[in-house]
């Protein structure tokens, strides 16, 4: 089979795409035939070794996708050969064929295509365990979305305002703000302006409640831009690694750092039904909207990466095998 693969740490050009082996039976997997990959920022850090990754060289990223079931482990009993299945947090999903543990793999409702599964599942699951779990946002309360016109941040805007939160957002450009407006932002700033002064004016000279960060080189920007006695949920680093926190900061001011990681979320199967049948039910019954993706195939997966790391795109970003 063919996989997208890379040997040492790097830039997009260490990716290509090669003939492997193909994976491995056993009596507690599916084999998955590939239709849509999700492509996540996570993947840029595992490809530059600053992310955990899973196996040994010829290394092969991505944890999302979707697809059908070509083969199932006897002691798999939910679903069977032909079905239509996606997952958010199974390795080696850069590839033609994937093997899925069955605690993982998720059977497709009718309405959820390959392409918006593979689109929502890692970036949805996220911005649902972020505004329910690491904060659960509150009805009148003013929050404030990193990269609002990316899939995480399109997701977390609407989610935040399915919940009654107003919603400031961050982007790059004028482009990029008319995309996070659409999604739902109250407010939208650019990155290369004054935005804590410019958020602290619209909210009253108080700050937001609450941040949602995920460029990391901005993190003490956002704890700028918190109100006293606010919080910040920091979830990522597009940008680069955040400053060290010093504790005395966090105690003078009243404010909260947390962190948040799915993997730690997505922890039994019954859990990741759950979720996944919520996230679902919101997009079929159009609470939440999702743009169309951005399509490559695995042959071009280095572009994927490199347009992905521009902060260019809008939204998703799919590899098709």
């Amino acid at each position: 089979m063919k996989a997208l693969v890379f040997d040492g740490f790097g830039g997009p050009e260490v990716l290509s795409v090669r003939d492997i082996e193909e994976p491995k039976r056993s009596k507690s997997t599916v084999i998955v035939r590939m239709k849509a990959i999700g492509l996540n920022f996570a993947d840029v850090y595992r490809r530059k070794g600053n992310y955990h990754l899973v196996g040994e060289p010829p290394f092969i990223l991505g944890y999302e996708g979707a697809g059908v079931i070509e083969y199932v482990g006897e002691d798999v009993q939910h679903v069977k050969v032909g079905d239509r299945v996606g997952f958010a947090d199974a390795p080696h999903a850069n590839a033609e064929l994937v093997s899925v543990t069955a605690d993982k793999v998720l059977p497709l409702p009718d309405g959820i295509s390959f392409e918006t599964a593979a689109a929502v599942l890692l970036q949805g699951l996220t911005a649902q365990y972020l505004t329910d779990d690491s904060h659960p946002v509150k009805k009148g309360e003013t929050v404030l979305v990193h990269a609002a016109a990316g899939g995480v941040g399109q997701l977390l805007t609407q989610m935040i305002r399915m919940k009654g939160g107003q919603v400031i957002g961050l982007t790059s450009s004028e482009e990029k703000a008319a995309v996070a407006k659409k999604a739902g932002a109250d407010h939208v700033f650019l990155y290369g302006s004054d935005w804590v002064d410019s958020i602290k004016e619209a909210t009253d000279g108080r700050g937001v409640d609450v941040v949602y960060e995920s460029v990391g080189q901005t993190l003490m920007n956002s704890f700028e831009a918190t109100k006293t006695g606010g919080t910040v949920v920091f979830f990522g680093m597009a940008g680069g690694d955040p400053e060290k926190i010093d504790p005395r900061m966090l105690m003078d001011t009243s404010k909260a750092l947390i962190g948040g990681d799915l993997w730690n979320v997505l922890t039994t199967h019954d859990e990741r039904k759950r979720r996944t049948a919520e996230l679902f039910e919101w997009i079929i019954s159009g609470k939440i909207l999702i743009d169309e993706p951005t399509l490559f195939s695995l042959e071009q997966g280095a572009d994927a990466h490199r347009l992905l790391e521009s902060r260019k795109s809008t939204g998703k970003i799919l590899l098709k095998p």
